[in-house]
């Protein structure tokens, strides 16, 4: 039987191969479980994370819903911009681009970030 998580981490790493993060352009990466969304903007050259945002870090009282989802995309926008980064590689992470994903997504757009 075949595990939801290993279709996702096939197809995310299908879409690894297609983008890169680089400094002038890193890569803003999405993870999400059950209970809380994750956010990174990382530079795949140096293998460096240059801002990250969770619903962990903001000890939020729930993490798994869109409102939760649009705070992260607002907080890592605004931390990436504190790093002079204004372009970035969207890697939705093998999710669909839906609910908290997007929800994360048109946050970090209103933001500022452009991708």
């Amino acid at each position: 039987m075949i595990k939801r998580d290993e279709i996702r981490q096939r197809i995310h790493a299908r879409i690894r191969r297609k983008l890169a993060g680089s400094a002038e352009r890193p890569r803003l990466s999405v993870h999400r479980s059950l209970n809380h969304i994750y956010a990174q903007v990382i530079d795949d050259q140096t293998g460096e994370t240059l801002a990250s945002a969770s619903t962990l870090a903001l000890k939020a009282k729930t993490g798994g819903n869109v409102a939760a989802a649009k705070e992260i995309g607002k907080t890592i926008a605004e931390k990436a911009k504190e790093k002079g980064v204004k372009k970035v590689v969207f890697d939705r992470g093998g999710y669909l681009y839906h609910g908290r994903v997007k929800a994360l997504a048109d946050a970090a757009r209103e933001a500022g970030l452009e991708f």
